[in-house]
């Protein structure tokens, strides 16, 4: 079986929603388990994705011809490595205006290509627009709905604006408690390493809190991962 290479687009036309937090984590996950990925972070002014993995993530401005050609050209290269890509708000709409002008859903067919876009939702009219939005242009374009709960809580109706969007299929992101998260969000801190060793100095309510959150999120990737494996063998 030939697999398809997988590249993930973690987007949403609001800020705050959490993509950038769905890029690391992806990206960690993919580290921890010693794969290889390459990223792209569109927001070349405060590239936050791409001045935490320097080596791997390639900061592109998607509003200038030569930010898209270094991007799409690598997007649909077929090398079984995970692409990650950090749409940054301010870059949603050019970035979908780019898909739809170079053909690249067909592209990426042609290339052995599995494009997924990880849509982040907030409790807006317009995000739900967006999506289906996306849905319509290119229904069979692989949706994951991602919700953050410390970015953009859905609040107690969560089930039924959740029910609205064109894809049942969802990824759960939980919310850090404080000292979990100014731990998570300080610029020298790597989730892979710490998973591997803790530092010795960190506080046992901080390690426990970062474990537990960090759990059920990996366990979401690989799960994932799996029924994709299984949806593009020939035989079962």
């Amino acid at each position: 079986m030939e697999q398809r290479t997988r590249v993930y687009i973690c987007c949403s036309p609001h800020k705050r929603t959490g993509a950038t937090t769905t890029a690391r984590l992806l990206t960690e996950y993919l580290l921890f388990n010693g794969r290889g990925f390459a990223g792209f972070d569109t927001d070349p002014h405060e590239p936050d994705y791409g001045a935490r993995f320097p080596q791997a993530v390639t900061i592109v401005d998607a509003a200038k011809v030569e930010g898209q050609v270094a991007m799409f050209d690598r997007l649909l290269v077929h090398d079984e490595t995970p692409k990650i890509v950090d749409v940054w708000h301010r870059s949603y709409s050019r970035f979908i205006e780019t898909m739809g002008q170079i053909g690249f859903m067909d592209e990426a067919r042609r290339a052995m290509v599995q494009p997924i876009v990880l849509f982040h939702a907030d409790a807006t009219s317009a995000s739900l627009a967006a999506s289906h939005a996306l849905a319509a242009q290119w229904p069979e374009l692989g949706m994951v709905v991602v919700t953050n709960k410390g970015a953009a809580p859905l609040g107690p109706d969560a089930s039924d604006i959740l029910a609205q969007f064109p894809s049942s299929r969802r990824f759960a992101i939980g919310a850090l408690d404080a000292s979990s998260r100014a731990c998570f969000d300080a610029p020298d801190f790597s989730l892979s390493r710490f998973l591997q060793a803790p530092p010795p100095d960190m506080s046992i309510v901080t390690r426990t809190g970062l474990r537990a959150w960090v759990a059920p999120i990996f366990t979401q990737f690989q799960t994932f991962e799996l029924q994709m494996s299984m949806q593009a063998a020939q035989f079962l």
